[in-house]
């Protein structure tokens, strides 16, 4: 027998059971889990957006015009483009242009880790170009402002 207990999640108590070790196995599909609330308050997409690009502001701006800060829709799926259903996830990376490249990387665009990680390789290749067809929010932006501004210099010291 193996005595199986909820340790570390939720403040409510949790009554250990007791599972026949036949029944026990390793864990592989991890949506069993998703009820499962912990105790500390989650991260949510829009701090880990701005968190990962502390260091880029302008790319949060971008994840807000494109997503509005959503890497799944309203079903849990990963988020479509509303104007091309091709484009994915938090920073609305184009599955038909990119997920072939973004996978010889190791990033997968689906998630939201690999979506942020490959925006941020289009990023230090491209600029903010790959997002140019959402440029009227995200360029009116103090961030974008910025992001010019530190490109110009970087110019001049050129």
């Amino acid at each position: 027998m193996v005595l199986a207990a909820n340790i570390g999640f939720s403040s409510e108590s949790v009554t250990p059971v007791t599972v026949p070790e036949a029944a026990v196995q390793e864990i592989s599909d991890q949506s069993v889990l998703k009820d499962i609330k912990p105790t500390e308050k989650s991260m949510t997409i829009e701090e880990y957006v701005r968190g990962y690009f502390s260091d880029i502001p302008v790319m949060a701006e971008i994840a807000k015009c494109e997503s509005r800060f959503r890497q799944y829709d309203k079903n849990g799926e990963v988020l479509r483009g509303e104007k091309n259903t091709l484009d994915r996830g938090v920073m609305q990376i184009n599955e038909y242009y990119h997920n072939e490249s973004s996978i010889k990387l190791g990033y997968d665009i689906m998630t939201l880790e690999g979506n942020t990680a490959y925006a941020r390789y289009l990023f230090e290749k491209y600029g903010v170009k790959p997002w140019k067809s959402s440029s009227k929010c995200w360029s009116k932006t103090t961030a974008y402002s910025e992001y010019q501004q530190s490109k110009e210099e970087l110019a001049m010291k050129s």
